[in-house]
């Protein structure tokens, strides 16, 4: 039986860095993976949903100059270029990954780093079997991490075929822009697809919100703020709606909703996508033969990355926390660290900046009102205007505003800060920094 210093379930962005930080330490490490290198952060994920983002932005930027110059009426993509430029990034990330390994396992050699495609199951908690096309064989690992992510959360008695009701797996495998498409979950990702397909104004798109506003866990003028550019760009926002029927109707969806009043509606369109969450790929895993627990929603267990089992170890939405690339990276290094480097500080989120992609862009990082409210911390607040910042006049994109938050002291400690609008990211990481 093979022996390893580590065996990674799961090679994608996760996966791939926690075997990368074990190289470092001189580590004899296996990455096991039973789809494709480089997971859904590539192929379903963040990579192609950003890559869409991006190009709606410059359609709706362009027809928009077009228009407000009086050259032309509008301005076209077709779906077919739309899709050869996600291609595009998700072959060029995927090359890069995969020559990559090469190159390690040539400067390694292939006893260093050795990657195997093959479903993994845990036959003891030191051993784990990797199912293959041609066969199966047990390896041996001093410590084992779980990296294999999530998947699109399902209603049920709602049929996902991925054709017609889709979810984020099967958005990016459309044949044409669809005419009509109602989003059922008013979270971050919902508002994103809702902004890409409103920004190629191809698609009529209709968005479910149970809650009395969109994006429930940011401040109210938030919210209002990115729901009222949507409704301009023509989208259908039902507030405080509870989706009562959702089924496939001659080849289109067919939903019914209702509201605190009584009234209900009933809409027909061509697509439907679900964007309700995600739950974790831990399935056929065997964890029972591991010892490792489970928490009551489902999720890996664990404690800064470690779980109760303490030469296993879980990082990214396999855990249920944060879950962004560039997190489960952060846990899957800090994981390896703890295992061969020693004692280190625990992981602190409260810094972690975030990205919301949509129109206008939204970053954030720390506290926001509603928060520092629910925590009971005394606060002051300013607030910056878009159309006051010369940049912002310079690029005509004065929509948005930069809140920050700082303790109501004299030491006026930085709790956090949300920008909302053009290039809004490029602002968050300098007060993570002082946060």
């Amino acid at each position: 039986m093979e022996k390893f210093d580590l065996c990674v379930i799961g090679a994608g962005p996760v996966g791939y860095a926690a075997a990368m930080r074990a190289i470092d330490f001189g580590k004899k490490v296996i990455l096991i993976e039973k789809n494709r290198l480089g997971g859904a952060g590539i192929y379903d994920g963040a990579l192609a949903s950003k890559t869409l983002w991006e190009l709606s932005e410059k359609v709706k930027t362009t027809r928009e100059v077009l228009v407000e110059n009086n050259k032309q009426n509008s301005f076209d993509i077709s779906f077919k270029e739309t899709c050869k430029t996600v291609n595009q990034a998700i072959f060029e990330r995927k090359f890069q990954l995969t020559c990559h390994l090469r190159l390690l396992q040539k400067q390694y050699t292939k006893s260093q780093i050795v990657y195997e495609k093959g479903f993994a199951s845990f036959v003891s908690e030191y051993e784990v079997k990797i199912t293959r096309e041609n066969g199966e064989k047990i390896i041996w690992a001093e410590n084992i991490l779980i990296a294999t992510g999530s998947r699109p959360k399902t209603l049920p008695g709602i049929q996902v075929d991925e054709k017609i009701v889709l979810t984020s797996n099967g958005i990016h495998h459309l044949e044409d822009f669809p005419k009509s498409l109602v989003i059922v979950g008013a979270g971050v990702i919902g508002c994103e697809y809702a902004t890409i397909f409103s920004n190629f104004g191809k698609t009529k798109v209709y968005l479910i919100d149970r809650a009395s506003r969109i994006l429930p866990f940011e401040d109210e003028d938030l919210a209002n703020l990115v729901a009222s550019n949507l409704e301009k760009n023509g989208v259908t926002i039902h507030h405080e709606a509870k989706l009562e029927r959702l089924e496939i109707v001659d080849g289109e969806v067919e939903y019914e909703i209702s509201y605190p009043d009584g009234k209900r509606e009933t809409i027909r369109v061509e697509k439907a996508l679900l964007s309700i969450g995600r739950v974790p790929n831990i399935e056929g895993l065997n964890l029972e033969n591991s010892g490792v627990k489970t928490t009551s929603n489902g999720y890996i267990y664990e404690e800064d990355t470690q779980t109760n089992v303490p030469h296993i170890w879980a990082a990214g939405d396999v855990k249920g926390k944060i879950m962004l690339v560039n997190v489960g990276e952060r846990e899957a290094r800090h994981a390896v660290v703890r295992m061969f480097g020693g004692n280190i500080p625990p992981i602190v989120y409260d810094n972690i900046s975030t990205i919301m992609f949509l129109h206008p862009e939204v970053a954030a990082v720390g506290l926001n009102e509603q928060q520092a409210r629910e925590k009971g911390i005394p606060y002051k607040l300013a607030k910056v205007d878009y159309s006051c910042i010369a940049r912002a006049i310079a690029m005509r994109k004065t929509n948005g505003f930069f809140k920050i938050l700082v303790t109501n002291d004299d030491e006026m400690k930085v709790l956090g800060m949300r920008a909302v609008g053009e290039h809004a990211s490029s602002a968050i990481q300098a007060i993570a920094l002082l946060i």
